[in-house]
């Protein structure tokens, strides 16, 4: 499951593969936010810089990247269409000791602004962006994985 709005170079059968092997109902990506300020520290006794760091990508908390594996039973702690997958769910699934998290330390960038369009856009035009793991000349990643069915982990179409 994803949400759809990140871009990222996540390998989903690397992914799928961490999901089996930790026995979880659900699996999250992990990523490093992208630090997007400078950082300041601030001297203790007067109104002095004492350390300036410009977008340092250490300062960026890791975050939910938006990929999941979930088995069909992770989906049994949503009440409804109205709950909040962020919310109830994945504190569900944490007091249950279900939620995996798989750490990506490729790219990721996030499509929530027009800033975040064009920084996206601009990668693409340049001809080699980082989210793009394939060639021309090659097959794409999922060539001969079909689904007749939404692709569940462990559900026989995937």
């Amino acid at each position: 499951m994803t949400y759809g709005d990140g871009v990222s170079d996540v390998n989903i059968r690397e992914l799928v593969q961490f999901h089996h092997q930790q026995g979880a109902l659900a699996t999250v990506t992990a990523v490093q936010q992208p630090g997007r300020f400078g950082a300041i520290n601030l001297s203790s006794d007067r109104p002095r810089a004492a350390l300036f760091r410009e977008k340092d990508s250490r300062d960026g908390q890791v975050i939910n990247g938006g990929f999941f594996i979930l088995e069909p039973q992770a989906l049994d702690v949503i009440d409804g269409d109205a709950t909040s997958w962020e919310n109830e769910p994945l504190a569900r699934l944490i007091e249950q000791d279900q939620l995996a998290v798989y750490r990506h330390r490729g790219y990721w960038q996030n499509m929530d602004t027009l800033r975040d369009k064009a920084v996206l856009e601009d990668l693409w035009e340049k001809g080699n962006p980082p989210w793009c793991v394939w060639s021309k000349d090659s097959a794409p990643p999922n060539e001969g994985v079909t689904a007749t069915e939404p692709a569940i982990a462990g559900h026989p179409t995937y």
